[in-house]
C-alpha cells in the first residue's frame, strides 16, 4: 500500500509538474530572468502548490503518525547555519543556469534528451558529495 501512494503521489506530481509546464527550463529561466522577459507563471505556480499543501501540513503537524501509519518527520531545524546557506547557494545556481530543480529534471529525463540526464547526473553526484562530507564530518575528519 505505502509503495502504491508513493507511486500515485509521485506521478500526480509529475503530471502537475507537466501541465504547468515546469519541466520547460526555459519557462523557469524566464521566471529568474527579472530584467528581461519575465513570466510570472512560476510563481503562480508556486503560490497554488502553497495553498494546496498548506491544509495538509496543518493536519500532519497534529499528528504522530500518517495515514498510512508511519512517524510523522517535519523539520525542526530553526537556525540559519553555513550548510543551509552553502547548499541553497549550490540549489539556486544549479536552478538558475539549467532551469531544472529535481522533480522537473527527473520528469524531463521520461522525455529524453541530453540537457535533463547531464543535470540528474550531476544532481546525483552531489547527493553523493553531500552524503561523503557528512560521512566524513560524522567521524571527526575534517570535512
Amino acid at each position: 500500500m505505502k509503495i502504491l501512494c508513493a507511486l500515485w503521489a509521485g506521478l500526480l506530481f509529475g503530471i502537475g509538474l507537466i501541465l504547468s509546464s515546469m519541466t520547460d527550463p526555459a519557462k523557469v529561466l524566464a521566471f529568474l530572468d527579472l530584467a528581461g522577459n519575465w513570466d510570472p507563471s512560476l510563481g503562480i505556480v508556486m503560490g497554488g502548490a502553497l495553498l494546496a499543501a498548506m491544509p495538509a501540513y496543518l493536519i500532519a503537524r497534529r499528528r504522530r503518525r500518517s495515514l498510512l501509519g508511519e512517524t510523522v518527520q517535519l523539520p525542526t531545524a530553526t537556525r540559519i547555519d553555513r550548510r543551509l546557506l552553502v547548499g541553497s547557494l549550490v540549489f539556486g545556481g544549479g536552478w538558475g543556469l539549467a532551469g531544472y530543480c529535481p522533480g522537473p529534471a527527473v520528469v524531463s529525463l521520461l522525455a529524453g534528451g541530453l540537457e535533463p540526464l547531464l543535470f540528474f547526473l550531476g544532481m546525483v553526484a552531489g547527493m553523493g558529495a553531500y552524503e561523503l562530507l557528512e560521512r566524513r564530518g560524522a567521524h571527526g575528519a575534517p570535512a
